[in-house]
C-alpha cells in the first residue's frame, strides 16, 4: 500500500473521505465506471488534496482493496480458535444478504484488471492467500484430515456463493455455502 509516512501517522479526514467515498462507488458502480472528479467532488476535496494522499487513481483502488481486506480481518482476528471456521463462514455469509451486496469486492475488481502484475491484482491476490491460509488452518483446528484440499475447496464454495448471491437468490446461496462446509466438515471426520 503506498502511503506516506504521515498518512500512516496522522490520516487526514480528507483522505479517509477520499477513501469512503470511492470504496462506496467502486462497489455500486464499478471501478472503471467512476471517475476521480466525480470522487473528488463528492467527498468534496480539491485534486491537489487527492494527490497529496494518493499518487493516482490505481493507487485509490490498491487502498480501495486493503481496506475491504482488513474489514475481513479484523471480523475474523482475535477469533477463538476452534470458531475460526464459523467466522470465516458468518462473514461471508453475512455479506452476501446484506442490503445492496453486488458480488465479492475482490472478483469484481478482477474483472476490471486483468493484468497479474498489476498493483490492483497484487492486493487481490495477498487478499486470497490469505483467506486461503485462514481457511486451511480453520480445518486444520477442526480436525479435517486434508485441510489444505478442504481449503481449496472453501474458496470455490465461497467465489460461487458470491457470485451466485448477487446473481440469484442471496439466501439460497448463504444456505449453500453452509450446507458445503458442513458437507465438507462431514466429509473430513468420515474419512479420518
Amino acid at each position: 500500500m503506498a502511503t506516506t509516512e504521515t498518512d500512516s501517522v496522522r490520516p487526514s479526514k480528507a483522505r479517509e473521505r477520499l477513501l469512503r467515498t470511492a470504496s462506496a462507488l467502486f462497489y455500486t458502480e464499478g471501478i472503471h465506471e467512476v471517475g476521480v472528479d466525480r470522487i473528488l467532488n463528492e467527498a468534496e476535496v480539491t485534486r491537489s488534496t487527492f494527490y497529496r494522499h494518493f499518487p493516482g487513481k490505481e493507487d485509490l483502488v490498491v487502498n480501495y482493496i486493503h481496506s475491504v481486506d482488513n474489514s475481513i480481518r479484523s471480523h475474523v482476528d482475535g477469533t477463538a480458535p476452534e470458531s475460526l471456521l464459523a467466522a470465516l463462514i458468518d462473514e461471508h455469509a453475512e455479506q452476501i444478504c446484506k442490503p445492496g451486496f453486488r458480488g465479492c469486492a475482490f472478483i469484481n475488481a478482477a474483472a476490471e484488471y486483468p493484468d497479474q502484475a498489476s498493483p490492483v491484482r497484487v492486493a487481490i491476490e495477498e487478499h486470497r492467500s490469505w483467506m486461503l491460509g485462514a481457511a486451511t488452518e480453520a480445518f486444520r483446528r477442526a480436525g479435517h484430515h486434508a485441510p489444505d484440499r478442504a481449503g481449496r475447496r472453501f474458496m470455490l464454495l465461497r467465489d460461487g456463493a458470491m457470485v451466485s448471491g448477487y446473481l440469484h437468490d442471496p439466501e439460497s446461496a448463504r444456505t449453500t455455502l453452509r450446507e458445503g462446509i458442513d458437507d465438507l466438515l462431514e466429509d473430513g471426520r468420515s474419512s479420518s
